[in-house]
């Protein structure tokens, strides 16, 4: 577990006993000299770790070490001898976050480790930092990337493998390994993973061989969409994709919406008839 020395304000405190006997002109130097001790603090991964204290009370909103709220990607940069990571941090009037830093950890057994902190007031309700924005941290490495993994903040891993550089892949939850592109609802998951929508997107699958993959895709929407019966609703089918076999897994082609065949086959003459001849018209909700 990695320790982090951050600045504690007023440790002690003003508390009423001996300091409250103290005249006004003690009282200002004090107030003007909080924040210059130092305290030993433990963190973990996220990484928070509270200024606690009525010092720190008194001072105003207290900063804190943390991590991103999530990370959208990493990508090489500098000939592969430096990590570009996209995070997501909070964000409002003022200044919510600084110090933003990203740092190599350690390399193990393929796999290299860095880690990307900052120190924000968002933990605060006061401080006004209750929506988010994106960042983007450089870690500088001891040599170039290669085929090595990338694990950030001991969470999310990436990999060059099966990538389009500069990007690295996301690893998902069945690991790093490419998943074969198979007619199996596992296969039709990583097809929608590495396809561009948005989160919460369900599938209805139309057609699907060895070589080609068709899927409905449709994006729940509501106040806050995230488990199935939090509030969310469908807003019915959004996009049709389709994809073709790779060795990495299946990755996206092109969509269309069109009844048959006609439309898909103007920008994919080789998709077989078969595939498309029954499709119905798209039902954009």
């Amino acid at each position: 577990m990695d320790h982090v020395r951050l600045p504690i304000f007023g440790r002690r405190g003003l508390g009423m006993g001996q300091w409250g006997r103290r005249t006004v002109v003690l009282g200002m130097i004090l107030a003007i000299l909080t924040g210059c001790g130092s305290e030993t603090v433990r963190t973990a991964d996220p990484v928070e770790t509270p200024a606690t204290g009525e010092g720190a009370a008194g001072a105003g909103t207290a900063w804190t070490l943390a991590a991103p709220l999530r990370i959208d990607g990493v990508r090489t940069s500098d000939g592969g001898r430096s990590l570009v990571v996209d995070a997501e941090v909070p964000d409002g009037a003022g200044e919510c976050v600084r110090g933003l830093r990203g740092e190599l950890d350690t390399v193990e057994h393929g796999t290299v480790y860095v880690r990307v902190t900052f120190e924000t007031r968002s933990l605060d309700r006061a401080s006004g930092c209750t929506g988010t924005r994106r960042v983007a941290a450089t870690v500088k490495l001891d040599g170039p990337l290669s085929s090595r993994k990338v694990m950030v903040n001991s969470r999310d891993v990436y990999t060059p493998a099966g990538a389009t550089p500069p990007a690295l892949r996301h690893c998902g939850e069945n690991g790093c390994d490419p998943t074969p592109p198979r007619c199996t609802s596992s296969s039709y998951r990583q097809a929608v993973t590495d396809t561009d929508i948005p989160e919460h997107t369900s599938w209805e699958e139309r057609g699907c061989d060895d070589t080609w993959l068709v899927l409905d895709l449709s994006t729940r929407t509501g106040p806050a969409c995230g488990d199935p019966g939090d509030g969310c609703s469908s807003s019915g089918v959004s996009q049709r994709w389709f994809y073709r076999a790779e060795a990495t897994g299946w990755r996206p082609v092109t969509t269309n919406g069109d009844a048959g065949c006609a439309g898909v086959h103007e920008v994919l003459p080789e998709l077989p008839e078969r595939l498309c001849a029954s499709l119905p018209r798209l039902d954009r909700g």
